[in-house]
């Protein structure tokens, strides 16, 4: 029985017609768990295999000094003697994988962080950079240009100071929410209380509320349950008029100024993109923003529209799409087709859709974009709880691992880090949870028909068998790209070790921060391609993120030849 995360046995007769395959054998130390007799039984069945040798290769952990703290220390054991306690307990039904892996400190999936009063300053964002985010997230509904200009200039600042690190820019545009209006002071509700919405402005009495939405009377219908910020008091329509709803209480409590709302089962009509979307999606361009997240997508359409727009501007931002409307789930395929990504949006979708609904979409979600090799985040409520509490429920921290496992390229906070009292303690719970999680995946399964997304393009063959390389000999992946393409290609066919993408261009290193398993340095290349290989190597073995002696294999394949032809493409094991 072979330790995952350390060992493997290659069986190949190459081993044995190699004078110095001996070198390669090294000792074992016995695990915990397993008597002499189970170790001596297979040992004996290893060597019984002609020319099998027992190679024990380690995969490179980058920033070793990065410190990977417990969910809860009062409650939870040190990684370590969880890790021990583990040891020699096998997956049911998996014989050829006997040991749960040891958490190895480079996390895979990354941490989008939404950047608010809580996080806005140059002193957060360096630790919130050093704890474990990967993308900063400005959230356009709140805040004005000024502010955010202010976390941009921060970021970029970080940026250009980082040896080993980059954090990406996400700008999430606000949309075309229903808000009710201001109110003097918080009403209290009642159940079978009786309440009304109006589209005549500036109303906020004891028992009715403006809406800024002129077509909200047109849009509901008696018998229709509203919602309040996703389901935190809910009304019943009881009838309307021409400018009011009124409603009935069914779930009451303090409503308060400009409070979200939802039709159960309805979107609004109104256009995805409004004019404040423009004007915030402009803003992005002037800054070279790395990606927008759109919400309350319906259709394709929109995506064309922002592309094309975009296009014409020489801006090089990819489009995330966020999936949060009732609307959008016929046009899941198109939408996400049109787009670089998506996110499952979780909150908005569990208001105007069953809540039970909200899972399995989830799933459906990252299936399709993973099969499509589309960026994926799962978004909204994943550690709520730690927006006043020091400590997460038990059930968000399976709501990350279960997210992890399903395959995101990233998990998000929200109120977490834009506003929460425990900003950095959110980043750390979740970059431990997702660590621990992903130490027991092994060798994920990729999407069937995952080339078909990539159109049968030669890379991808080439990603492939990089993939089963890098998962046999338990090595990492170095790879060249000035577009990320291949970066991003790898990454879908997630692959055991880090797939080091080295690129000469700034925008590239930022943008594949998103993606899972990607590290992405930036490095000036030079004509020669073994000189740019050696001091790729240098670089990653004086980071600390390679040992010597350590191998790696390297890629050369993608849509933009470097330092070959268009029709040669390769793979090389090298040894640092």
């Amino acid at each position: 029985m072979a330790q995952v995360a350390a060992t493997r046995l290659i069986d190949g007769a190459f081993a044995s017609n190699n004078p110095s395959s001996g070198s390669l054998q090294r000792k074992l130390k016995p695990l915990s768990g397993f008597t002499p007799n189970v170790l001596a039984q297979a040992e004996k069945k290893s060597r019984s295999r002609l020319g099998a040798v027992r190679v024990s290769t380690q995969i490179t952990a980058g920033r070793s000094t990065q410190e990977v703290v417990p969910v809860s220390p009062e409650d939870v054991p040190k990684v370590e003697e969880h890790v021990q306690n583990l040891q020699g307990i096998q997956h049911l039904g998996d014989t050829s994988v006997g040991m749960w892996s040891k958490p190895t400190v480079r996390r895979k999936t990354k941490i989008v962080c939404t950047i608010g009063p809580s996080t806005n300053t140059r002193e957060m964002i360096w630790k919130m950079a050093e704890a474990g985010m990967n993308v900063a997230r400005l959230n356009m509904s709140h805040g004005d240009h000024a502010s955010h200009q202010k976390v941009i200039d921060l970021v970029k600042e970080y940026n250009a100071q980082a040896k080993d690190n980059v954090i990406a820019i996400m700008l999430d545009t606000k949309g075309p929410e229903v808000r009710s209006g201001d109110l003097p002071q918080p009403i209290t509700l009642s159940s079978g209380q009786e309440f009304t919405f109006t589209i005549q402005r500036g109303v906020g009495t004891a028992d009715s509320v403006s809406v800024n939405y002129d077509d909200f009377v047109n849009d509901v219908e008696v018998g229709d349950m509203l919602l309040v910020d996703g389901g935190m008091m809910s009304f019943v329509v009881k009838s309307k008029t021409e400018d009011s709803v009124k409603c009935e209480v069914v779930d009451g409590g303090e409503l308060k100024s400009r409070r979200h709302l939802n039709v159960r089962g309805k979107s609004a009509t109104l256009p995805s993109i409004t004019d404040k979307d423009w004007d915030d999606i402009k803003f992005g361009v002037d800054n070279k923003v790395d990606f927008y997240a759109v919400s309350f997508v319906k259709d394709a359409a929109v995506v064309h529209e922002l592309k094309n727009y975009l296009k014409n501007c020489n801006a090089d931002i990819h489009v995330i799409v966020k999936i949060e409307s009732a609307d959008s789930i016929p046009n899941l395929h198109s939408i996400i087709t049109a787009s670089d990504g998506a996110m499952v949006a979780r909150g908005d979708l569990g208001a105007e859709l069953p809540i039970e609904e909200v899972p399995l979409l989830q799933e459906e979600i990252i299936r399709i974009c993973r099969s499509m090799g589309k960026a994926v985040i799962v978004a909204t409520n994943m550690l709520e709880s730690m927006i006043v509490h020091p400590t997460p429920t038990r059930a968000e921290v399976s709501d990350i691992a279960i997210a992890v496992r399903e395959g995101a390229d990233a998990v998000m906070l929200s109120g977490e880090t834009a506003h929460g009292k425990f900003p950095l303690k959110a980043v750390k719970v979740m970059h431990t949870v997702s660590l621990r999680t992903e130490a027991t995946i092994v060798n994920s399964q990729t999407p069937s028909n995952l080339g078909q997304a990539f159109k049968n393009h030669m890379s991808e063959m080439f990603a492939f068998h990089a993939t089963m390389m890098s998962n046999t000999l338990r090595t990492s992946i170095v790879v060249f790209t000035r577009t990320g393409f291949m970066a991003i290609l790898l990454s879908h066919y997630r692959p055991s070790g880090t797939i080091f993408a080295f690129t000469n261009e700034k925008r590239v290193q930022q943008r594949l921060a998103l993606y899972q398993g990607v590290c992405p340095i930036y490095m000036e290349f030079s004509n020669d391609a073994e000189e740019t290989f050696a001091n790729a190597l240098s670089l990653l073995q004086k980071q600390g993120m390679v040992k010597e002696g350590e191998q790696v294999a390297l890629v050369q394949s993608g849509r933009q030849p470097i330092w070959r032809f268009e029709s040669t493409h390769n793979i090389q094991v090298r040894k640092v």
